[in-house]
């Protein structure tokens, strides 16, 4: 087994790496002076087992084609398979046609993957779970509710007040399975989006009057739904508003509207290297899933069952 990072986030890869007690293949991912991504793998791969560490988040567009690239290196060095270890899936919300002559973007990086010749795909709390299907290679998707559910109970501890609320109703089964874990009722935000990055709160389903709440969703953009479903919460009575969210993608104003907003603490996992001023924000804390992937990696690399992480 040999692990490969790419640029879009080093420390987890290096994380993942002291997790599994591996050492990173050596190798060059750099770019020409009119900013094309060159690979060059240092180390030789023939016959090998080699898992390419590389979120496809900002700049979306770059990180994606050194995956690309790096994985077209290694099938030319012979690697026998090659598992593209894709910590946030970028592209994931374009998963559908949202209206006339639009496009299926997830689809079409799937695609690309494959045709690059990935053999295998391992990605975690994908935007939507039937993306896995896009895929025509196996597809391994990996839910971080274990890891955040865990940072729930250290800092909360058995609170009877503690309330899982989904920020929207697509998100219903995963804040649900998120409260089962701690045994907490679960509420639901109404919400309409008008636009691509605006959203309006209609309506608080459930009780929310005296309860600690926490809403868990899957990916934070612009914060803007975080923000006004937090506001409308403390109208309803809720004493404090904290929120769990998988990928921090924290694009535009996102960092000042947290800093400003109600919301007490914005918990995310490192699945995405951030800058220094999300690092530098007291109101955002980052969990590793390093422990995650890397144990899936494991698995993967020794053919045991990864569906035991889900549990």
């Amino acid at each position: 087994m040999k692990l490969l990072s790419g640029n879009s986030n080093r420390a987890l890869s290096q994380a993942i790496a002291d997790h599994l007690d591996a050492p990173l293949t050596k190798a060059q991912v750099k770019r020409f002076a009119d900013n094309e991504v060159f690979a060059v793998i240092e180390e030789n791969v023939r016959g090998e087992d080699v898992f390419i560490l590389q979120s496809t988040s900002y700049p979306a567009n770059d990180n994606l084609m050194e995956l690309l690239i790096i994985t077209d290196a290694l099938v030319r060095a012979s690697a026998r398979r090659i598992t593209a270890v894709m910590p946030y899936f970028g592209y994931a919300r374009q998963d559908r046609k949202t209206g006339g002559r639009t496009p299926i973007s997830a689809k079409l990086v799937a695609n690309l993957i494959t045709r690059a010749g990935a053999d295998r795909v391992l990605t975690m709390d994908l935007h939507a779970g039937q993306i896995q299907g896009f895929f025509d290679i196996p597809t391994d998707n990996l839910v971080a509710t274990p890891v955040l559910a865990q940072d729930i109970k250290e800092t909360y501890g058995r609170d009877p007040s503690l309330m899982i609320v989904s920020p929207d109703v697509g998100g219903v089964v995963r804040a649900r399975s998120l409260a089962s874990r701690l045994d907490a009722d679960l509420a639901i935000v109404d919400k309409r989006r008008p636009k691509a990055g605006e959203s309006e709160v209609m309506n608080i389903i459930g009780d929310v009057q005296g309860r600690r709440c926490i809403l868990f969703d899957d990916i934070v953009d612009s914060g803007g739904t975080l923000v006004n479903a937090a506001k409308a919460l403390i109208d309803q009575g809720a004493t404090e508003v904290s929120a769990y969210i998988s990928h921090g993608v924290l694009s535009g104003p996102a960092v000042k509207r947290i800093s400003d907003g109600p919301l007490k603490e914005l918990v995310i996992t490192n699945s995405i290297e951030q800058p220094h001023e999300v690092l530098n924000c007291a109101k955002i804390r980052a969990v590793s899933v390093a422990p995650l992937i890397g144990e899936a990696i494991r698995r993967i690399a020794n053919e045991e069952s990864v569906s035991k992480l889900f549990d």
